[in-house]
């Protein structure tokens, strides 16, 4: 451009100083500068959101640098593009005219390109006897080549936010999963300790994480998981340290009591079987004895095993759709494989993730399982994970809707509609 130089916009289109700061930055083109349209296309797309475009505007420029004759753009072959409105519209994918204006308008008010109207505002240039062209009035891109170092730096400090923000992100999905699975055996190991209150903890930092987040926001809540999984596997490992202990002086006990040579009796098989029985009355408190409990669990499959189907077993309701589930129960997507969950069989291990975590026992879940079914079971278990501050007993209180369900008492139905109606401002959407 000529130094001083100042165009003003055709018609009832106002001048601004904004317009003016982009004609005299348009100014400072070092001489011999040149870059590639396409590439500095490209880093203008990563910088987008710094550059204050929208994704339609970054259409309509990409659609103007056809225009332009050469590959790099440089001061020696013209800055002006001078397409008429009917061929931007057709390289802008067939953009109307009125929507072509106001992105051509956006990308002038974000410094991206400048107007150099004609006396009576149409485009065009005006070219001398050999065909080279003297005086051109369209739009300049000479702002993008001003431009070109602080586009391309904020297009590469964009990529590295995104790639720490990822990088971020995995962290506390790995953070969140390790804290999730170490509560889970915590409860299935019975580890001394007020594990409740830890999963309260963890269910307090996931309510806080939001559904779209920075990594200013998500920082501070990876601390906090990396402290509190710290403090888990601290309280795991001195568990492991009292069991090792016991174990060898039980080691020593028992090596006191083999070296009696009058002794007539092996004492390990006998302590072995009793602490089978033990371990299968944990499983079910008011069964007999061990083989005729094996026989007695229920299996995941509806009916229980060794009798016919009950008429009036819970077990025959029909599932209700999953989407509906996760719309009324979001905080059983937490617990999925990957922190997702896209199908039944998902929902159903996260289920088996949450039983533990509410210290569900294993034989209260199965007994679910049997009379609602696998899919109903886990839908009551994702909705209890819900309501988790209103419900005191989770074990006892899936025990009573399994009895209810199998006497046709209970309906799942109401349930997951009154839920929805609860989260519906905040209802994640379902994987």
């Amino acid at each position: 451009m000529e130094s001083g130089y100042v165009t003003t916009p055709f018609g009832r289109r106002p001048m601004s100083l904004g317009m003016l700061a982009s004609q005299q930055l348009a100014e400072t083109i070092e001489p011999g500068m040149k870059r590639s349209k396409w590439k500095l296309f490209r880093a203008i797309c990563e910088a987008r959101p710094a550059l204050g475009v929208t994704d339609r505007a970054l259409t309509v420029l990409d659609a103007l640098l056809t225009f332009y004759p050469d590959d790099e753009i440089s001061e020696e072959k013209g800055l002006i593009v001078f397409p008429s409105n009917a061929q931007l519209s057709l390289r802008a994918r067939g953009m109307t005219p009125a929507t072509l204006r106001r992105h051509l308008a956006v990308l002038v008010e974000a410094g991206l390109i400048l107007r150099k109207d004609s006396p009576n505002g149409k485009r065009y240039a005006r070219r001398d006897r050999a065909g080279t062209v003297g005086e051109a009035f369209g739009f300049s891109v000479a702002p993008l080549l001003a431009r070109a170092v602080e586009i391309e730096n904020l297009a590469a400090q964009a990529v590295a936010d995104r790639e720490l923000l990822r990088a971020v992100r995995e962290r506390l999905t790995i953070c969140r999963r390790d804290i999730s699975k170490l509560i889970a055996t915590a409860f299935e190991e019975e580890v001394s300790g007020d594990w409740e209150g830890i999963s309260v903890m963890f269910r307090t930092l996931l309510a806080r994480i939001p559904r779209v987040a920075t990594t200013e926001q998500l920082t501070p809540l990876l601390d906090e998981m990396g402290l509190l999984r710290a403090e888990i596997v601290n309280l795991l490992e001195k568990q492991i340290n009292t069991q090792k202990i016991d174990a060898n002086e039980s080691q020593i006990e028992h090596h006191k009591q083999s070296s009696n040579p009058n002794s007539s009796h092996e004492l390990e098989p006998s302590f072995e079987t009793k602490q089978g029985e033990t371990a299968v009355a944990d499983l079910e408190p008011n069964a007999g004895p061990p083989d005729e409990q094996r026989l007695k669990q229920p299996k995941l499959s509806g009916n229980r095993a060794g009798g016919a189907a009950d008429p009036g077993a819970g077990h025959n309701l029909k599932s209700f759709p999953l989407g509906l589930v996760l719309q009324a129960c979001p905080g059983i997507l937490d617990y999925g494989p990957g922190g997702t969950i896209g199908n039944w069989r998902d929902l159903m291990s996260a289920a088996v993730v949450v039983r533990s975590m509410l210290g569900v026992s294993p034989s209260a879940y199965e007994e679910a399982c049997s009379g609602m079914g696998p899919e109903n079971a886990a839908t009551v278990i994702a909705c209890i994970l819900e309501r988790g501050g209103h419900i005191n007993s989770p074990g006892g209180y899936l025990r009573d809707l399994t009895r209810r369900t199998e006497r046709g008492e209970f309906a799942i139905g109401p349930m997951l509609m009154a839920l929805v109606r609860a989260n519906a401002p905040t209802a994640r959407r379902a994987s």
